[in-house]
């Protein structure tokens, strides 16, 4: 028996003119967790535990930054032509990738600052943004946004969906592939296996669970992404996201690769007493 479910209204608070929306909570709770969870193994490590938090103080920020410019980028006919809508990031369009090369280059400048080793502060944080990723994943849910190609809700049944979801991708009435949800339960998939080999002593080297990290999530992304309505595009033919996925994999596989078998001495293992304090290459 189906119950009938009306959509998520995409404002959970609204006082007066002031509307606070469930994307930002989400994405909020998802920054939280990933930042409580790496501090707590940062610690592990012997780091001071402010030092996460002063990280993401700067990763963050710039992290929405370049993930919003990615996506202007890839928009630029549109934007040139409305200049005024390029800070509306309200109105929607940030782009993961964009917010990981930005984070990203925010984390290498914090540990050549910092004097601390940048694999293992990469190690460190990979399976936390994994899991962000995979709860922010909920805001592009509550958006309706972020989904595949027209689908039958019967389709949606045999997935085995509660009814809310299923609800939810009926877009002005029709049905959605649901891949939000595919990409959160792979990033969620992926933060459980990289918490289970980062544990494994003798196992991963460093750099190595920042690597897997690139290698998991990319492969999955590449996927997913030929699934999409919404992609950016280079030209008619290809998906940037899509691109980058494939070139990333390639590269975190190569690099994994000839740093295991070709690197003299070997990289240390990721349990083999880090010295974070101290800067490496």
């Amino acid at each position: 028996m189906n119950v009938l479910l009306s959509v998520i209204d995409p404002v959970a608070i609204s006082i007066g003119p002031i509307k606070i929306y469930w994307y930002g909570i989400i994405i909020a709770l998802a920054m939280l967790i990933g930042i409580s969870l790496a501090t707590k193994e940062a610690q592990k490590l012997g780091l001071e535990e402010d030092t996460m938090v002063d990280m993401a103080l700067w990763a963050i920020p710039i992290g929405f930054i370049g993930a919003r410019l990615y996506y202007v980028l890839f928009k630029w006919d549109y934007y040139i032509q409305n200049p005024s809508e390029i800070i509306a990031i309200w109105n929607g369009g940030i782009a993961i990738y964009g917010g990981l090369i930005a984070g990203g280059l925010a984390v290498y400048w914090f540990a050549r600052r910092k004097k601390m080793t940048l694999t293992l502060l990469l190690d460190i944080l990979a399976p936390s943004v994994l899991l962000a990723q995979s709860i922010g994943r909920w805001g592009n849910f509550i958006n309706q946004e972020a989904h595949g190609e027209a689908v039958s809700r019967q389709f949606l049944e045999t997935l085995y969906l509660p009814e809310f979801i299923i609800e939810q991708m009926n877009i002005n009435g029709t049905y959605y592939h649901p891949t939000f949800l595919y990409e959160s339960l792979w990033s969620l998939l992926g933060f459980i296996l990289l918490i289970i080999l980062r544990n494994q002593k003798g196992l991963l080297r460093r750099g190595e669970v920042a690597l897997s990290y690139v290698i998991w999530y990319s492969a999955g992304r590449f996927f997913i992404e030929g699934m999409r309505t919404d992609s950016l595009w280079i030209g008619d033919f290809l998906r940037v996201s899509q691109g980058l996925s494939l070139v990333l994999f390639v590269a975190a596989l190569g690099v994994l690769m000839y740093r295991r078998y070709y690197t003299y001495p070997p990289v240390p293992y990721y349990k083999d007493e880090p010295k974070l304090s101290k800067a490496a290459n």
